[in-house]
């Protein structure tokens, strides 16, 4: 990148990262950040993906927190739209809010 480019705003670098994640696998707030280019913005990937404004596009679902649990808040229908989602690219769960990490994490 040039001296005089500027980079593209956090939304856009996050959306892009998030249309990277594949079927059936997940990645995490802070792991998206990162990826991103602002490893300390894992909130603000959360805001992003919450007006993401073409949700076919940039699968939000497939991100989730640290630990594993699924957005309570999950801006297109809940958790368990979010649930649904997942289950049905085949992403593991521990629990009914836990997706299996070990299994499941986008190794990016």
């Amino acid at each position: 990148m040039g001296a005089f480019e500027e980079k593209a705003p956090l939304a856009e670098r996050v959306y892009e990262v998030v249309r990277s994640i594949p079927c059936g696998c997940v990645a995490t707030y802070g792991q998206v950040a990162r990826l991103a280019g602002a490893p300390r913005a894992a909130r603000s990937v959360g805001q992003a993906l919450h007006r993401n404004p073409h949700p076919i596009e940039t699968p939000c679902h497939r991100v989730v927190f640290a630990d594993g649990r699924l957005a309570e808040r999950f801006g297109f229908g809940g958790a368990e739209v979010q649930r649904e989602l997942l289950e049905g690219e085949g992403v593991s769960f521990i629990d009914d809010m836990h997706v299996d990490l070990a299994k499941c994490r986008w190794d990016a």
